[in-house]
C-alpha cells in the first residue's frame, strides 16, 4: 500500500487565488526571460513598448493607464527606454507640461524581434491546458481584471 504525503502548507497556499496568481506571474517572467533574453528587455518594458507601438503619441499618464502601472514607475521605465534609444519623447504642442512618446526605429526593431519570443513564452505558459481550457482561463482572467480594476493602484483605462 502506497502512502501519499500531504503538504499542509501547499494545500493552504494553493487554496488562495492571490498566491496562485503571484506564482503564475513569477513563472511567466521566467519564461519571458528564457525566450527574450537576447534583447535585455523586461516584460514591463515590453508591455510599454507594445502599447507605444500601437498607440503612438500617448503621454506618460495615458501609457500608465494602458499598461496598469503608476506614473512614477512608468516615468522610470520610459527614461530607461529613452536612454537605450528605444523611444523618444517630444513636447506636446497643445500642453507643454506633457510629452508624447513614440518608438524609435530601434524600438520598432526590438518590438518586432521580441514578438516571436513573447508568443513562445505565452504558448509555453498555457501548454498544459487544452484549447478550450486556454480560452476559458483567458475569459475568466479578463472577467476578474475588469471586475476588480478599481482596486488596483493604477486603474486600467476602460473604453
Amino acid at each position: 500500500m502506497e502512502m501519499t504525503t500531504v503538504d499542509p502548507a501547499k494545500e493552504l497556499l494553493f487554496a488562495r487565488p492571490g498566491f496562485l496568481v503571484r506564482r503564475l506571474h513569477q513563472i511567466h517572467y521566467a519564461l519571458f526571460f528564457e525566450e527574450c533574453k537576447s534583447q535585455n528587455v523586461t516584460p514591463v518594458q515590453y508591455g510599454i513598448l507594445t502599447a507605444v507601438s500601437v498607440l503612438p503619441d500617448l503621454d506618460q499618464t495615458s501609457i500608465a493607464q494602458e499598461v496598469g502601472l503608476d506614473r512614477t514607475t512608468t516615468a522610470d521605465v520610459l527614461k530607461r527606454l529613452e536612454d537605450r534609444g528605444l523611444i523618444e519623447r517630444r513636447a506636446n504642442p497643445a500642453d507643454k507640461r506633457t510629452r508624447h512618446v513614440r518608438l524609435t526605429e530601434e524600438g520598432r526593431k526590438v518590438v518586432e524581434s521580441l514578438r516571436g519570443g513573447m508568443a513562445r513564452a505565452q504558448e509555453r505558459l498555457l501548454e498544459p491546458l487544452r484549447p478550450a481550457e486556454r480560452t476559458m482561463l483567458m475569459d475568466l482572467m479578463r472577467i476578474l481584471v475588469e471586475a476588480n480594476n478599481q482596486y488596483s493602484r493604477t486603474v486600467l483605462r476602460t473604453i
